[in-house]
Formats: structure tokens, sequence, C-alpha cells
């Protein structure tokens, strides 16, 4: 998902993987960016993630998720991650 070619929800956590960050807390979910954000009200579907293969994101649990939105009290900006 890109707006404004500026990156935001999984693609945001897939390049900060790929920057080297080791684990990134998220919000998480297998159906869609958006859904991990309306799950993550609550802090009931968060995790760290620490990297991604295959077309999914692992926890530290080595859980898999299809959607991770890097998150702080709300979805972190390009600019926040310094990318």
């Amino acid at each position: 998902m890109k707006v404004n070619n500026d990156l935001i929800g999984s693609n945001l956590t897939r390049t900060m993987l790929e920057r080297g960050d080791k684990q990134i807390w998220c919000a998480i979910d297998n159906d869609s960016d958006k859904q991990a954000m309306t799950e993550y009200e609550g802090y009931r579907f968060t995790a760290y993630i620490t990297f991604f293969t295959d077309g999914k994101f692992y926890s530290t649990g080595g859980v898999s998720w299809s959607y991770a939105v890097p998150i702080q009290l709300g979805e972190l900006t390009q600019e926040e991650v310094g990318l």
C-alpha cells in the first residue's frame, strides 16, 4: 500500500525489516492493514515482528501474520522511522 509515494502499513514494516530493524511493534491481522488497525484498539492484536519471509510476517513467538502495521500510539509514518 502506497499513498503519495510514502511507505505505510505492512510495506513500511517490510522495509524496516529489510533495513535491519530487529523487533517492530505492530498491529497484526490476516485480512488487511485496515483490519489490523481496527483490531489494534485496546492492544488486542499486537506483536513484535522480527522477520518477513515467503509473504508472511513472523512475531517473536513464531506466529505468522499476513499484515503487520508498525505502531506507537498510532500508525507510524515513514519519517518517524527514518526512511
